[in-house]
């Protein structure tokens, strides 16, 4: 599936502040199910890009606008082609508990088997495990638990934007029975950990068909899961969301050990003003296949300049025209 990525970040300064900060993670990861065939980033005011890979292995960009500015605006585009993942078997053995608790599982997935962050345990947490009886699936072999887990929390849930926050601790979607992908993909995590099952947050996309319907979650913003270490199958998505495993309509950017390792972006400014976030995701099919090798553009001059953009495409696509012409006399 070959999939284009818009996300466009705004932030508006009631009076300009003196300077920014920022970091992001925006760039599609590379992998056997998901090539990454270009990636593009831009910001005004223009500022220089550095990057990083950090501990998780993420593509980081970071930068600074030393300057006076009432805006911050921050472009990200992408196309990115996803394979269909190998379907998973019916379940595994019960010696797949025994694996998980080797010495190379434990140093492997060190940082994704202890409470962190948001992915941690509480009395509501704790009480809603053992209201729904959900320790009970550890009976079954961690395959069929997790994946009986994925639907336990689609089906206690009600999907709701703007009830809850980026910084919002789990407690708050358990009271209320509602809240969003980054919600449920904490709440996972951390019940998936008290079993010993190694389990990471994953930052990204997913692409929905508005015709079909059938997902929950906001085609129009980013989305979160979590992908579970099975010694067997080593790292497998689920999307607590919608109930689904995750296959080739998700697209990883990030993979940390809850949303505050992976934010979409990251930033601190100086100067004493309100702010206002605004955000902007499209995720579409592409109209045409890609035959571009793979390449990555960074920093060019961002939004003022999209006239000038234009009127080089339309050149471009002119002596296209006319060299096509010529060949066909």
């Amino acid at each position: 599936m070959l999939l284009e990525i818009r996300h466009l970040t705004q932030y508006h300064y009631a009076v300009p502040v003196r300077a920014s900060v920022m970091e992001l993670w925006a760039q599609p990861q590379k992998s056997p199910q998901q090539r990454l065939i270009s990636f593009e980033l831009e910001v005004e005011p223009t500022a220089q890009l550095f990057s990083y890979v950090d501990a998780f292995g993420n593509a980081v960009y970071h930068f600074d606008v030393p300057q006076p500015h009432d805006r911050l605006a921050i472009e990200s585009r992408a196309a990115v082609e996803t394979e269909p993942h190998a379907p998973l078997p019916e379940r595994l053995d019960m010696g797949e508990w025994d694996r998980m608790r080797s010495e190379f599982v434990k140093g492997e997935c060190f940082d994704f088997l202890h409470p962190h962050g948001f992915a941690v345990q509480t009395p509501a947490l704790a009480e809603f495990v053992a209201k729904r009886g959900l320790d009970g699936l550890r009976t079954q072999d961690p395959l069929t638990a997790v994946l009986a887990l994925n639907q336990a929390l689609y089906e206690a849930f009600d999907y709701e934007a703007g009830v809850t926050g980026a910084d919002s601790p789990i407690d708050h979607a358990l009271e209320g029975g509602r809240g969003v992908c980054q919600d449920f993909a904490h709440i996972m995590i951390a019940i998936c950990r008290s079993w010993g099952i190694p389990a990471r947050y994953v930052s990204g996309y997913l692409f929905t068909d508005r015709s079909e319907g059938g997902d929950r979650s906001d085609p129009d913003a980013t989305h979160a899961w979590v992908e579970v270490y099975l010694p067997s199958l080593r790292w497998v998505g689920l999307d607590p969301t919608n109930n689904v495993v995750a296959g080739e309509r998700h697209v990883v950017v990030a993979v940390g050990r809850d949303y505050g390792d992976v934010p979409p972006s990251r930033g601190v400014f100086k100067g004493d003003a309100e702010n206002e976030l605004m955000v902007a995701v499209s995720v579409r099919r592409a109209r045409a296949a890609a035959a571009e090798p793979e390449f990555m553009r960074l920093a060019r001059p961002a939004f003022a300049n999209a006239a000038v953009r234009r009127r080089a495409l339309a050149a471009l696509h002119q002596q296209q025209l006319e060299q096509q012409q010529q060949q066909q006399q």
